[in-house]
């Protein structure tokens, strides 16, 4: 999964600031704010990097500004935390190591709380998604179990292409051809590359292949049931007080309703959690 989310993008780091998001009016939660950094205290501003093709989680709308139900999420948190979020277009793979670097405060942007990106980042984990494959409608339904000798598209950095390298590994191991990773760096791309031919699948998280298929206009089925659930969390630099106002911040929308309204909202209902733990991959 993205790790483990309608206009094409470039495929190097789009460096494009995008429209300040409008905040709603929220008391800011004092407990939450005040793990903040004193210098976003003091710019009452985060810079946040996202993907945004991989939607409905996050794109851009004709406008160029950046929409999707992460988003809203995240402007419910900055609200609460009495800052602005300055989103930044980036492809993926792309966008921890800017945080690390210092170019953003914030990852949005569907990321699978890993143990590997652990060691990279810190998560505040809002959300529980799978994996979800698709393939061409029309013909016969991809089983993902039994992929071996096919061509699938992925996008590039996700825990999906670890995941079907694994299948491949398996499928070399069982006497079967490998399959065939066809990578992009953006998620429109890789659903087309099912719908025109050029793979016979695509896998993604389970939102993102979902609404690929409902917006695809038949061209796509699911393929397979959803598997490997596991958390999302927004990204902030390793061991920065961030990462707690952020979780703190998502406490208080989950009890003043923004939370479930949000996901209610998007049809995500069934990623919601209860628990906003930080750091909490399972492997």
């Amino acid at each position: 999964m993205k790790s483990t989310k309608k206009i094409a993008l470039a495929a190097s780091v789009m460096a494009v600031a995008l429209t300040f998001a409008q905040t709603p009016s929220f008391a800011v939660g004092s407990a939450a704010a005040a793990q903040l950094p004193a210098s976003v205290k003091k710019s009452g501003v985060l810079t946040v990097g996202v993907d945004t093709t991989y939607a409905p989680n996050e794109s851009l709308d004709k406008n160029g500004k950046a929409i999707g139900w992460e988003i809203n999420l995240f402007n419910a948190i900055a609200a609460d935390l009495g800052v602005k979020a300055n989103y930044v277009s980036a492809n993926f793979d792309t966008i921890i190591p800017a945080i690390k670097g210092g170019k953003y405060d914030v990852g949005v942007s569907s990321f699978t709380d890993t143990k590997v990106r652990e060691a990279q980042v810190d998560f505040a984990n809002y959300f529980v998604a799978g994996i979800q494959w698709a393939s061409a409608a029309g013909k016969k339904v991809v089983d993902p179990n039994n992929a071996c000798g096919l061509t699938v598209g992925v996008q590039t950095g996700t825990t999906e292409v670890d995941d079907v390298k694994a299948k491949s590994a398996d499928c070399v191991k069982a006497g079967k051809k490998p399959i065939t990773v066809l990578s992009f760096d953006d998620q429109h791309l890789v659903n087309n590359s099912v719908s025109l031919g050029r793979a016979q699948a695509l896998t993604a998280d389970s939102p993102i292949t979902e609404d690929a298929v409902a917006h695809s206009g038949g061209k796509l089925q699911l393929a397979g049931a959803i598997y490997g659930n596991a958390p999302y969390g927004i990204a902030t630099a390793k061991g920065s007080t961030l990462v707690k106002a952020i979780s703190l911040a998502l406490q208080d929308i989950y009890k003043n309703g923004i939370y479930g309204k949000v996901l209610a909202k998007a049809g995500v209902t069934p990623g919601a959690i209860k628990s906003f733990t930080i750091n909490g991959a399972t492997s």
